[in-house]
């Protein structure tokens, strides 16, 4: 079997509209999938993360990755990683182009899972888990009491867990009051603060009693300024969701950064890397929470890392629906769990209809920030 075409495909299927809104809606509803087609007719479908800018990370895709794997066998996925990790290296660590091999790596998982007659977690070492605890990865709002509304709407889903992006105190603790003390909350910043504001607002959020912090410091990549926060804090610290490669998250842990490391595995290189980052957090007993809101092969992508890992305590889920489903068998939970997908690959082949339907045009599209 050899590969016959490479397909970076940009999309925009903006959520479902509902209460309360957020300015991060518009960058969520937009996606960047991945065909690779074979010889023989099998077809593998991955996923790039695509926020802000994903006809770049489409010009990848198409221009710098697909001459390096067209007419080569997808199964070899160790050797294709490897040679298109070589290939970018003066300009592909991290960031779009790192995204764009994750993509490509996801594709050709899933290729190989349907050419063997197996979901990709069988590929992985085997079954460890088929039903997997979740959390509800809340968008940001604009004031404390839209976050109310956000945690209310969660709680009535059947989630246990709910993951905050606010920046401010007032935000946490209306939440923590509407959740009651049963329910796990987190809060991810977004890198918004210095070592010593996240210290001092840190020290203020304690007495809510977040499963974890993440994120606190700007740049992200200051993990000896984090390691400092993670010292003056009870409450543990998260990070590596923008990072790339088990590289950086060896940095992390050698670091003390981070109590839990979050790879995405749409940015993070794919499936291999996020496997290998499993293993160094299990040897530095830091846990392992991979970052993953999204609604096709990523969230499929990552349930299998996640089936096939020991001891991962939970999976990001985003709580909204998109317009149409991206998927044409949608990954849901139900009762805060979501069942792993077992059909032969990622299982998570999109549905051609939306495909049709939503295409990602330039033009008038937006800029986004995340603030």
């Amino acid at each position: 079997m050899k590969i016959t075409g490479v397909e970076a495909i940009p999309l925009a299927i903006p959520l479902v509209a509902g209460a309360p809104s957020s300015s991060w809606a518009d960058g969520i509803g937009r996606q960047v999938l991945v065909r690779v087609t074979t010889d023989e007719g099998l077809v593998g479908w991955g996923e790039c993360f695509a926020y802000g800018v994903p006809l770049a990370v489409c010009a990848v895709v198409e221009e710098a990755l697909a001459p390096l794997v067209v007419g080569q066998d997808p199964t070899r996925i160790e050797h294709l990683v490897d040679t298109m990790q070589r290939a970018l290296m003066i300009w592909g660590r991290r960031g779009l182009a790192m995204m764009a091999v994750s993509g490509v790596e996801l594709a050709l998982w899933d290729l190989t899972g349907k050419a063997r007659g197996v979901p990709v977690y069988q590929l992985l070492g085997g079954l460890c888990t088929s039903r997997a605890r979740v959390y509800a990865s809340l968008l940001r709002y604009e004031t404390p009491t839209k976050v109310r509304q956000a945690v209310s709407a969660a709680l009535v889903l059947g989630f246990t867990a709910i993951k905050l992006h606010q920046t401010d105190v007032r935000s946490v603790a209306d939440a923590r009051e509407v959740a009651g003390d049963g329910v796990e909350l987190m809060l991810d910043t977004n890198c918004p603060w210095s070592v010593e504001d996240a210290i001092r607002i840190g020290g203020q959020l304690e007495r809510y009693e977040l499963r974890w912090l993440e994120e606190p410091v700007w740049p992200p990549e200051d993990y000896d300024g984090l390691a400092r926060v993670r010292a003056a804090l009870r409450t543990p610290i998260a990070c590596g969701e923008n990072e790339a490669t088990a590289v950086a998250f060896r940095a992390i842990l050698d670091a003390g950064a981070a109590d839990i490391v979050q790879p995405s595995v749409t940015k993070v290189g794919g499936i291999l890397e996020m496997k290998k980052i499993a293993t160094l957090a299990a040897a530095a007993g830091v846990t392992f929470v991979p970052h993953s809101f999204y609604f096709g092969p990523g969230l499929a992508a990552t349930l299998h890392v996640v089936a096939s890992t020991p001891g991962v305590p939970y999976v990001e889920f985003p709580p909204g629906q998109l317009e149409a489903p991206l998927l044409a068998e949608p990954i849901r939970c139900a009762g805060g769990a979501v069942t792993i997908p077992d059909r032969p690959g990622l299982g998570a082949d999109p549905d051609p209809a939306t495909l049709a339907r939503y295409p990602y045009r330039r033009e008038g599209a937006r800029p986004l920030y995340l603030t």
